[in-house]
């Protein structure tokens, strides 16, 4: 597996998005356009980037100043941890009630009200676990 949110990473993982239908296609079904950051609690920026049209990755990279709509961090462990086992909804609340996991740019509770958005957002977490 490449370095976790290093540019090959970030780059596998742009292409394992737009193999998952129940990611890219469902997001796809409600124009979904977002610039995602990703990186570790505790340091002043992301480590990388992968940017969304209209459901599907279309750009990805190291992290070096794009405005994003989300940017998502939590320990690397914890990362590791959610790539070997995806939380579901009730995971994902408990981590981020427990600030495990930490939206610095983004609305987690929009986003979880939202099915459409939130089962696309918990099939990420499969997915990264394929990069």
């Amino acid at each position: 597996m490449p370095e976790l949110f290093s540019e090959e990473w970030i780059k596998g993982l742009m292409d394992q998005w737009n193999d998952e239908p129940e990611l890219s296609d469902a997001l796809a079904e409600i124009g979904f356009n977002s610039v995602i950051a990703y990186g570790f609690d505790g340091e002043d920026q992301p480590r990388a980037y992968l940017k969304v049209e209209n459901g599907k990755a279309t750009d990805a990279g190291a992290y070096s100043g794009q405005a994003v709509n989300w940017d998502l961090r939590a320990s690397a462990d914890q990362w590791l941890k959610w790539m070997d086992k995806p939380p579901g909804m009730m995971g994902l609340g408990m981590a981020y009630t427990s600030r495990k996991l930490k939206f610095k740019v983004g609305d987690y509770s929009a986003m979880v009200k939202d099915p459409r958005m939130a089962g696309p957002f918990i099939k990420s977490f499969s997915v990264m676990g394929r990069v």
